[in-house]
């Protein structure tokens, strides 16, 4: 069924009315998209998305009430709106995981590049659905927003409509967007439409071509920020600087007994939307058998290869470094417009926007890796939050780890990013050393439904340390190469490629000395007392091309980086920052009793 115009305008007071209450009720939020772009989202609910084909993104996350408001009227299973910003209740932003709420928003522009990612599965999965988006001002200013609407326009998503709430206002003021937005739309490759915000019927025909031409749709929804109330047009309307008394009145204005008569019909039509996750157990793909010095990249890129060729549904990419981070493999398949049976998605040097599209293609069930240097997981690591606070699993590959990157010089040698990526809440990381820690790393990160996973890998090659038969890797860190006597006088913690070198540093510092890999530091926290005790016996070193500081929470002494890097061979820079085998055992013979 359609609803017209008047039945739309009756339809979004009842969502006004609504979503102030719960402005009201928690004395804080955003007034102003909820009387300003009311009817665009009830056009959207009430006449374009079909409930178990669709999905709905509020990239303007500020509007969470509004969200809310249409979501418990449509018939959604979501927390009273009384609880709107109260501890336990609806938070103050959306957040993925709430019946209704396709992604976690907030932070301007990630909502829109999290559609992009939606919209993109919903092709790969050969799904009719279709993507709808609501976004601000704000939102299309920033820079994520900008990269994914041009992989959009570029892959012909015509499944996705953007809806730009175009208030021509910001927090501090007028808009400081100067830029002609249509037009920058345009050359970007999507149909562009203008609309009366006002006008449902409007905006329901724009948003109808939706599947029915080769392009995404922009539709610029003309609105006014505050509208009805006494600061209509102005910036002030953002936030809640209405009266109580005022909310009380607007609320009494927009309720709308017939509007809510409306939305108990569309309610009826609620069913669940059904998500696909991949059952297989991904522990049917084997390493192949390697000898030699080896790239942890280069594993890595074997492990994809034997994924993808057990038959695991998996889809790849990187930001133009495929060839580099060994996330291309042999058996990576082009995705290309109108062709959506690929497995590899070339995203551009746009590494904000891969993570976060990553992130959408993650959020509906399909498993996904995007591959680029670890030094730009900072341009990434926005959405790598989100994907973290939303427990969405992608996996994000992070090849060049150190400083051993060499000529390239400081700019692409990461110091602080490990660490940094470590500190993250519900972040699995690894940085394995070996074959058998690269295998567990991906089968660790394709296993867990619930938290996105950092693949850090070498550049450049180095020695395997064979892993023990019977150790565990799991727990994050074992004993790879035990002490040659009874007594352990020191334990040397390792990961990646400083495993080796922790190696002949024992050997150097004679009998009582073990040396332990440590692939996941977080995995290893979880572990009980009794066995990181049995793990960390006598004086405790670590050994690792990166940050120091955080490394004394197991460490008696850390060998490690705490300064930018310099250009030079990788070898010679290893070096210079003292990863030499001679002095750091000449170093430690003082403190090993």
């Amino acid at each position: 069924m359609s609803y017209n115009s008047k039945d739309l305008k009756e339809m979004a007071n009842a969502v006004r009315a609504g979503a102030l209450h719960a402005l009201r009720m928690a004395r804080s939020g955003h007034v102003g998209i909820v009387l300003g772009a009311a009817t665009a989202i009830t056009a959207v609910f009430a006449n374009a998305l079909r409930v178990g084909r669709d999905k709905f993104v509020m990239s303007a996350g500020h509007g969470s009430a509004l969200l809310y408001s249409v979501l418990n009227l449509a018939g959604y299973d979501i927390d009273g709106l009384g609880t709107f910003r109260k501890m336990g209740g609806l938070p103050g932003h959306p957040e993925f995981g709430i019946d209704g709420v396709d992604a976690t928003t907030g932070p301007l522009g990630q909502g829109v590049a999290n559609a992009v990612g939606i919209a993109l599965a919903e092709k790969m999965r050969n799904s009719d659905g279709c993507v709808y988006c609501l976004c601000s001002d704000g939102d299309l200013m920033e820079g994520v927003a900008q990269e994914a609407i041009a992989f959009a326009g570029r892959y012909k998503l015509n499944n996705l409509v953007l809806i730009w709430d175009d208030n021509g206002m910001t927090i501090d003021g007028v808009t400081q967007g100067e830029e002609n937005i249509p037009a920058r739309m345009m050359a970007a490759g999507w149909k562009i439409t203008t609309v009366d915000g006002e006008k449902g019927d409007q905006i329901t025909r724009a948003m109808a071509v939706v599947n029915n031409q080769p392009k995404p749709v922009f539709v610029q929804c003309k609105t006014q920020i505050g509208f009805g109330s006494s600061l209509a047009g102005q910036n002030k309307a953002h936030g809640l600087a209405l009266s109580d008394a005022e909310l009380a009145e607007l609320i009494d204005k927009f309720i709308s007994p017939a509007g809510e008569s409306l939305w108990a019909d569309v309610a009826k039509n609620h069913f669940d939307m059904l998500m696909i996750n991949p059952s297989m157990d991904v522990r049917r793909a084997k390493m192949p058998a390697v000898s030699g010095d080896v790239s942890t990249r280069e594993l890595s890129g074997l492990y994809i290869n034997e994924i993808i060729k057990s038959g695991f549904p998996i889809i790849g990419g990187s930001a133009d470094l495929g060839g580099s981070t060994n996330g291309r493999v042999e058996s990576s398949v082009d995705v290309v417009p109108g062709v959506w049976n690929g497995n590899y998605i070339n995203y551009g040097v746009r590494e904000h926007a891969m993570a976060a599209i990553m992130n959408g293609i993650s959020s509906v069930g399909l498993r996904t890796y995007g591959s680029t240097f670890l030094v730009f997981s900072d341009y990434m690591r926005p959405a790598m939050r989100l994907a973290a606070l939303s427990g969405i699993p992608s996996i994000f590959v992070l090849t060049h780890d150190s400083v051993a990157v060499g000529e390239d010089g400081p700019t692409h040698q990461p110091i602080e990013q490990l660490a940094s990526l470590r500190l993250m809440p519900n972040m699995n990381v690894f940085r394995p050393c070996n074959a058998d820690e690269v295998a567990v790393a991906w089968q660790m990160a394709l296993q867990d439904n619930n938290s996105p996973s950092s693949i850090v890998l070498s550049r450049q090659k180095f020695k395997q340390i064979e892993t023990p038969r019977g150790a565990d890797v799991r727990r994050g860190g074992y004993v790879i190469v035990p002490a040659n006597s009874g007594r352990v006088r020191a334990t040397i913690i390792a990961t990646g490629a400083e495993v080796p070198l922790a190696v002949d540093v024992a050997k150097k510092l004679g009998d009582g000395i073990q040396v332990v890999s440590m692939p996941s530091v977080g995995h290893f926290k979880r572990q009980t007392d009794a066995y990181k005790q049995g793990i960390l016996r006598g004086f405790v070193v670590v050994i690792e091309a990166g940050a120091s500081a955080p490394w004394f929470e197991f460490a008696d002494a850390v060998v490690g980086i705490d300064e930018f890097g310099v250009s030079g061979p990788g070898a010679e820079v290893y070096a210079h920052f003292g990863f030499d085998a001679d002095k750091i055992a000449e170093s430690l013979k003082k403190n090993i009793k």
